[in-house]
């Protein structure tokens, strides 16, 4: 049996027949009719595949699409309301109140991410210039040591290029 299916598909092969429809050119397509015609057919059909998936694997699933003139489209196997805020919490950023604004909670604690940071250059900067050097251990300083090394050499690499070459 094997070897009869091995000699069709060399037959198929050697004609230039393949199964199935081939890759498509993911282009724009530039006939606006056929172009309307495609994003439908397709918008119906990522929907169906996204409905499928939330029923095969039990996962909860917002897609959302806005055809080219502007309308919206969606499908969610729960609320989209709440999908969209457990993605708004997992990837870091604030609720929305119902009226847009962001709580006053997060921008406290931006500002407090913002200042650290902005101790933390501040130090580094100290360090690079040769201050307070008495707060960094032995593994530090060589690490500061080697930075510095590297820094010096860009330089001299650079003093020595031609002037035209500099720009």
């Amino acid at each position: 049996f094997w070897l009869r299916e091995e000699r069709k598909r060399e037959r198929e092969r050697e004609r230039g027949r393949h199964m199935g429809r081939g890759k498509v050119v993911l282009k724009r397509i530039e006939n606006p009719t056929s172009r309307q015609v495609t994003f439908f057919k397709r918008r119906n059909g990522l929907l169906k595949k996204a409905f499928e998936l939330s029923i095969l694997c039990d996962v909860e699933i917002a897609t959302l699409i806005f055809s080219p003139c502007g309308k919206l489209y969606q499908f969610a196997s729960h609320d989209v309301d709440r999908t969209i805020a457990k993605y708004r919490e997992e990837v870091g950023l604030p609720p929305l109140h119902s009226d847009g604004s962001r709580t006053v909670e997060f921008w406290r604690s931006e500002i407090n991410k913002l200042m650290r940071s902005i101790d933390t250059l501040e130090a580094r900067n100290k360090h690079l210039a040769g201050e307070d050097l008495s707060t960094l251990g032995m593994k530090e300083l060589r690490q500061l040591e080697r930075q510095l090394k590297a820094g010096v050499e860009r330089i001299r690499a650079k003093k020595v290029l031609p002037p035209s070459d500099m720009y």
